[in-house]
């Protein structure tokens, strides 16, 4: 973040420089490693853990969970990175001012599409069928991601919570290492390492916005984020039930409700979200998931 020493040109050019040289996402994961015989969440943080009906599945079954429920994060992933990078790619025509700014939007774009690469690589090779998912039916979060100001004060909010919220998950699953699949494993590393400066530039970028905006637009935009955060913090947290169905759990939506109202899970997504709750309030903008 910038401080007033650091000026944002000055974070933009850091960040650049901790961007290059840029190494290939799909060249970063030991893709040889990837198995179906192996968890790709630890147990913990999957949807159904700690109920008796979970712990009643066989260990072929609660791996496939696992397997789906990733695929599921994937998806979460895709949704956002896509909405990203088109947005900065617009934004590009509009920063032809701030040569600094421009390189490090392009340094982003190239991460971003990375990752995505690296999501459908998985995909590919797993050979699995893909979830189907309630991202792109968040019609609050898509026009607020897709048509918000890019330099407004919604959208840059809007984007700390996509970045911060998954870069959480990915933490819990990089402590827990010897659980999960190395590929998985190398997959969320690299997540993590480029997402900590694309959160730095969002909380920068919100900083400077917050420092501009007056109490009564705060108070303004408050329900719409606080309507956005529960909506994607509830889609990524709570599976559809085509997850539970290709995982042979069957009818899914009785294990949707049982995942809703599973007291380890709503612990589990509590633990997680709760540094984002702190950052937003830090700057005045109080806001919860359930």
């Amino acid at each position: 973040m910038s401080t007033p020493q650091t000026t944002a040109g000055e974070l933009h050019e850091q960040l650049s420089r901790n961007s290059t040289p840029y190494m290939d996402a799909l060249q970063r994961v030991d893709w040889e490693a990837l198995d179906l015989d192996s968890f790709w969440l630890p147990e913990p943080a999957i949807s159904l853990y700690g109920l008796p009906e979970y712990e009643a599945l066989p260990l072929e079954q609660r791996r496939a969970l696992s397997h789906y429920e990733f695929l599921h994060i994937l998806e979460a992933g895709l949704w956002l990175e896509g909405i990203f990078m088109e947005r900065i790619s617009r934004a590009m025509n509009h920063s032809r001012d701030n040569i600094a700014r421009m390189i490090y939007h392009l340094h982003e774009l190239r991460e971003e599409a990375g990752h995505s690469l690296m999501f459908l690589e998985l995909m590919r090779r797993s050979r699995l069928p893909r979830p189907r998912t309630g991202f792109h039916r968040m019609r609050l979060a898509n026009l607020l991601g897709r048509h918000a100001r890019f330099d407004s004060i919604g959208f840059w909010i809007a984007v700390l919570i996509g970045e911060e919220v998954p870069d959480r998950l990915n933490r819990y699953l990089r402590k827990h290492r010897e659980a999960i699949n190395p590929a998985v494993y190398d997959m969320t590393r690299v997540h993590i390492i480029d997402e900590a400066r694309h959160i730095a530039h969002a909380l920068d970028t919100l900083e400077t916005r917050l420092g501009r905006l007056p109490g009564w637009r705060i108070a303004l935009i408050r329900p719409v984020i606080r309507r956005v955060f529960r909506q994607f913090v509830q889609a990524l947290y709570f599976p559809s039930a085509s997850v539970y169905e290709l995982a042979g759990l069957r009818p899914g939506r009785d294990w949707v409700r049982a995942a809703r109202t599973n007291p380890h899970r709503i612990r589990f997504v509590d633990e997680n979200v709760a540094s984002t709750l702190r950052t937003l309030k830090s700057h005045g903008i109080a806001l919860d998931w359930r």
